[in-house]
């Protein structure tokens, strides 16, 4: 029973950011995907946990990838930057 809520928070993620997709991708998603891409060398197959947030006048974007290969990397940034950080998730949950 221990596994069946992490695996329905996941199952609803999941949902939810194909929703988020269906809906026309925000731009920096594909820009996420572009930097993976050219810094990882990671096939972004899936956007986990997707999310904008404001603070102090400034926006943040972070998500959670996932590449061709079954590598996951937590991506983020903060405007006025345009490149986003990559940490990878080295355990089954990072």
């Amino acid at each position: 029973m221990r596994l069946s809520f992490p695996v329905a928070v996941v199952v609803v993620s999941l949902l939810a950011v194909q929703a988020f997709a269906q809906t026309g991708d925000p731009a920096w998603l594909d820009t996420v995907g572009e930097q993976a891409a050219r810094k990882l060398g990671c096939e972004v197959t899936l956007f986990l946990l997707a999310r904008e947030s404001e603070s102090g006048g400034l926006k943040s974007y972070e998500v959670r990838i996932q590449c061709a290969d079954g590598r996951r990397f937590d991506a983020s940034r903060v405007e006025p930057e345009t490149d986003f950080t990559f940490q990878a998730c080295d355990t089954q949950v990072c």
